[in-house]
């Protein structure tokens, strides 16, 4: 199986570059203009959320099962997660530049999302759910940790209406870049 090179992807991601397998199998790279992002200080927890949270259904891990949580993302009609990109985000997990935020229930992984961290910058890849808001209650977890580890910046590639509803915008490429830039110089660590 062949993978993106690890030096190459990382510089990609600071540059506001990301890939996704596309149909005909070549990888594919983006950097959309606007740039979708979820601003930390001003995320929203929708209250029946909060009540989930609340009620500790969901038991909240970091990297315990990232494969699985890949393989639960990949899962799906329609994905730009192939073997390339699986194998390509497997090596930088390995070298901890991949993360996973993993919601288990009763010892089985309900759901999580997965994404990549340089310096203060979150790259938000995918998420999935085996469970009602597991994968909710996962986003929700990674911002409240992202605030508490120094992070300013959760990069959602593009809005979608779901991810509107923690509050979600778009922000020209011009001030994302400079966002993107400040956060990879902040000095913070994920773990």
């Amino acid at each position: 199986m062949t993978s993106i090179n690890p030096e190459f992807l990382l510089q990609a991601y600071q540059m506001g570059i990301f890939p996704m397998a596309m149909e005909d199998g070549e990888i594919g790279w983006f950097s959309p203009d606007p740039r979708g992002v979820i601003p930390l200080k001003s995320f929203h927890v929708p209250k029946s959320l909060k009540r989930i949270i609340k009620s500790g259904r969901f038991e909240v891990r970091i990297n315990h099962a990232f494969g699985e949580v890949l393989d639960g993302c990949a899962n799906r009609d329609e994905t730009w997660i192939d073997g390339t990109v699986r194998e390509s985000y497997m090596h930088l997990h390995a070298r901890g530049d991949a993360h996973s935020v993993e919601c288990w229930s009763e010892g089985q992984l309900a759901g999580g999302l997965y994404g990549v961290a340089i310096g203060g910058a979150f790259f938000g890849e995918s998420m999935f759910s085996r469970q009602c808001d597991a994968s909710k209650v996962a986003l929700a977890y990674l911002r409240n940790y992202l605030l508490r580890k120094g992070f300013s910046l959760l990069d959602t590639q593009w809005t979608t209406p779901h991810l509107r509803r923690f509050g979600a915008i778009d922000i020209p490429k011009a001030q994302y870049m400079s966002a993107l830039h400040k956060a990879i110089e902040s000095g913070v660590s994920f773990l």
